[in-house]
């Protein structure tokens, strides 16, 4: 059965890059390394049995760190390789369906880039949020104009979720988007795409330190260290 980081939501989210063929596995090793974190698996050109073996070895990776592992998109494939749960996006399956065929303790993020979104995604079961794109992003074609900290701070009033701010964020945008409002970061080419993925991430985590305190939500009951539990 998955194993989560203590019913934490992670502050630092690191989405696996197999563009070009890279192998994530490395960056994932420097990830787990720096402390508790997520990896979300996004594998969108490998096959399905690829995507498969491309979870469980990160599984088998991040979980003995104490790691979250999250699948994006794919549901199907988070279940067969054991993960944590699964990210979810606005075309994806709906959050409500996926809370009832997946496992207690399943994790289910949702992307929220409005308000309307945010409060849909929450009451419909929602783990936390994937707010953005924060800042212009070369990773995911398709996406729509940046929302930047202001379009983040709107999310986060109006949700007693965790909102996780992702798209073409750095280590330089952390203060602005906490300021905003967000609990956490998710990035890919910060990490990737770095001289030196281990020092990037430990940039990343040294940035984001403690979990700030979001207001209490009666559905993410608060541990004693005031991080925010996942909803399950």
């Amino acid at each position: 059965m998955p194993r989560t980081t203590g019913g934490l939501v992670p502050v630092l989210h690191v989405l696996t890059d197999t563009r070009g063929g890279r192998d994530p596995l490395p960056d994932v090793r420097a990830v787990v390394s720096s402390g508790p974190c997520a990896i979300q698996v996004r594998a969108k050109d490998l096959s399905d049995r690829d995507h498969l073996a491309l979870t469980a070895a990160v599984v088998a990776v991040a979980r003995p760190a104490g790691c979250l592992v999250l699948v994006d998109d794919r549901v199907d494939v988070a279940i067969a390789a054991d993960a944590d749960g699964v990210h979810l996006g606005a075309s994806d399956l709906p959050v409500d369906l996926v809370r009832t065929i997946t496992p207690p303790g399943f994790v289910i993020g949702a992307t929220a880039r409005d308000a309307a979104a945010a409060r849909a995604a929450e009451a419909a079961g929602a783990s936390y949020l994937g707010v953005g794109p924060a800042y212009a992003t070369r990773t995911k074609p398709g996406l729509p104009d940046p929302i930047g900290p202001d379009g983040v701070a709107a999310v986060a009033a109006a949700t007693d979720l965790p909102v996780i701010a992702v798209g073409g964020v750095r280590v330089a945008h952390v203060p602005a988007l906490r300021a905003a409002g967000a609990y956490g970061v998710a990035v890919v080419t910060a990490v990737s795409e770095a001289a030196h993925p281990p020092v990037a991430a430990a940039a990343l985590a040294a940035a984001l330190g403690s979990p700030p305190t979001p207001p209490a939500a009666p559905s993410a009951p608060r541990s004693e260290s005031g991080a925010t539990t996942i909803r399950r």
